[in-house]
């Protein structure tokens, strides 16, 4: 793992540990596990974004193209 320095004021520092205590973590795991939402947050919406065209691309919707039957969906 890597280091990282912030510099943030001392009152906002005291008031987040005092906070974090109330919580049971500490201000370290809050923003780590701020800091891995925020990063998975671009890689998520990037998925999505491929799964959408994907979706798209397969030609499967029901505006006006191919449409299933109760036996095909329900085929083993």
């Amino acid at each position: 793992m890597s280091n990282l320095t912030i510099t943030i004021d001392e009152e906002l520092l005291r008031r987040a540990r005092m906070r974090a205590l109330q919580q049971g973590t500490s201000v370290n795991a809050l923003l780590r596990e701020y800091l891995e939402a925020f990063a998975g947050a671009d890689s998520f919406a990037a998925a999505r974004r491929r799964f959408v065209e994907m979706a798209r691309r397969s030609g499967s919707g029901s505006k006006g193209r191919r449409r299933w039957t109760r036996d095909e969906l329900h085929e083993r």
